[in-house]
């Protein structure tokens, strides 16, 4: 039996559904640790907070708002990949300045959140 492992995905912030263009990236870890060693060897782990988020191009479509997707401060983000995976990013608003490829019809966008999770 075959897995489908990657392909087809979907975003949505607060209901509203994006068109995805190809690039995108869910990290929901929500800790980063970093192994510490010294003179005598490995003494353990560093860990900290670390900002999960979601991102990829959507299509520049004729009803997609900029000035929308700049107010979005405070929304629940979810991903959906094509292994089945889904996840979510809670309290979560967007990043940078948008940055347009008219030639892809393609904008860049970033969601960060305060919580990332895997349902």
């Amino acid at each position: 039996m075959a897995n489908k492992i990657a392909g087809t995905a979907y975003v949505r912030a607060d209901g509203v559904q994006y068109t995805l263009a190809g690039r995108f990236t869910v990290s929901p870890s929500n800790v980063e640790r970093e192994g510490k060693a010294g003179l005598s060897g490995v003494a353990g782990f560093a860990e900290r907070p670390r900002v999960p988020f979601i991102e990829g191009d959507i299509h520049t479509m004729s009803d997609l708002s900029l000035a929308d997707l700049e107010a979005i401060t405070d929304a629940t983000v979810k991903a959906e990949l094509a292994n089945g995976s889904v996840y979510i990013l809670r309290e979560a608003w967007t990043t940078a300045a948008f940055e347009i490829d008219a030639a892809e019809g393609t904008v860049g966008v970033r969601w960060e959140g305060m919580e990332g999770k895997e349902l």
